[in-house]
């Protein structure tokens, strides 16, 4: 009798191990098809042609819309007994997180108004600083909601959405987003507008923004949301803007590879802009003929394309040949290096805007003096080539270990 239950029950394990195996390889499946054409979407929105991706659209729109049919017709509804069914419901731990409340501790003396707050409410208080110059009351918004779950950064990009909480009499017509400058400063206005998701660019680098939005209404502006803190990421991810370049530059390999159709110079410029922080990079040569002398560096947004990096006064650039290299500002050409490139080589950018200064490196080591100080303001990635030379941009780096004045 004994055998029999364990004979039973061996076979009632086989057949729910490979109804979940079964399970797992549809769900793989499936999402494997979604990425797929999550990623054929992606590349259809880089098309720069406006009639191609019309002739396209159509098709993906519908494409797309099939594709969400299918998920939402229960395809991958469990296939396991209840036994099995490991279903987790996370909606109560979602809605204590989003009324978590952080605040920083400070003496209550130093604010007369928390300790007011604090003697009217004994039972469970929950401290709220005023806001100068916000009106409260029935008749306007109540303070929406952020929704942890979506808010997020990417690079130095910071996405935020919200949701009002409860509808108020007066309809809401619109909403207040504010950042502060991501070193506890005062907050300012980044979007104001009906839309409930925003994304915010040219953050800085490596720095914690706190975030926070209040809707308004025919009657006045309402209370502000908790606020919200995203770290932006430690280190630049970028590649090459085709919307900035010159018309004879040739990009390839997701914007990071550019090459040139022209004999004369011409600049392309990195997607990602910098005034604050220590900043690396480098490019890598992939292709070096008849000896040219491309130049590497950083550069307004206003440069000139047309010519060599370096040669009018906003841009700072190291240009190179085989044998030696030669610093360049607004065609002032310094610190002549022996030491070239060929084939291969890397040539390395180190952007420090907290020291000030531009150093480059070749193959790891440090080419020359620091090429150039008292920079200040915004700068951007350049480069400067022609069609005896392709490059690829190498981003995301750690930070040489050491810098020679």
């Amino acid at each position: 009798m004994p055998s029999c239950v364990v004979r039973v029950l061996n076979h009632s394990d086989n057949v729910n191990n490979k109804v979940v195996r079964d399970q797992i390889s549809h769900c793989t499946m499936k999402l494997r098809q979604t990425t797929g054409m999550m990623e054929f979407c992606l590349e259809v929105l880089k098309e720069n042609d406006p009639s191609g991706f019309l002739q396209i659209s159509d098709a993906l729109i519908k494409r797309v819309i099939s594709s969400q049919d299918q998920w939402v017709k229960g395809a991958l509804e469990p296939k396991v007994g209840p036994e099995f069914d490991l279903t987790l419901n996370t909606d109560s731990l979602l809605q204590t997180i989003l009324q978590l409340d952080f605040c920083q501790g400070k003496d209550v003396q130093e604010n007369p108004l928390l300790k007011q707050m604090q003697v009217a409410d004994s039972g469970e208080a929950e401290l709220e600083t005023e806001s100068p110059g916000v009106e409260s009351g029935p008749s306007v918004p109540p303070a929406p909601l952020l929704q942890l779950e979506t808010c997020c950064t990417r690079n130095n990009s910071a996405t935020l959405a919200w949701r009002a909480t409860v509808a108020p009499v007066s309809p809401i017509e619109g909403y207040i987003l504010e950042l502060d400058d991501g070193n506890g400063g005062q907050y300012r206005e980044v979007y104001v507008g009906k839309e409930t998701v925003c994304t915010v660019d040219g953050l800085h680098f490596n720095s914690s923004y706190n975030a926070r939005v209040k809707a308004y209404n025919a009657v006045g502006v309402g209370p502000y949301s908790k606020t919200v803190v995203l770290k932006t990421s430690d280190v630049a991810w970028f590649s090459f803007d085709p919307s900035t370049a010159h018309r004879d530059i040739v990009l390839t390999n997701e914007n990071q590879t550019v090459s040139c159709s022209s004999y004369d110079d011409r600049v392309v410029l990195g997607t990602a802009a910098f005034s604050k922080g220590v900043h690396y990079w480098e490019v890598r040569i992939d292709r070096y003929d008849n000896h040219p002398d491309p130049a590497f560096g950083v550069a307004r947004i206003n440069t000139m394309k047309d010519m060599m990096l370096g040669k009018d006064d906003k841009a700072w650039a190291m240009y190179v040949d085989n044998n030696r290299s030669w610093f360049m500002h607004n065609n002032s050409h310094t610190n002549r290096a022996e030491g070239g490139i060929t084939k291969g080589s890397t040539i390395g950018v180190l952007l420090d805007l907290t020291k000030r200064t531009l150093t480059f490196y070749i193959n790891k080591k440090q080419h020359g003096p620091t090429s150039f100080d008292n920079l200040d303001g915004v700068f951007v990635p350049a480069v400067s080539l022609n069609r005896n030379v392709q490059a690829t941009l190498l981003t995301g780096l750690e930070l040489p270990k050491t810098t020679q004045p």
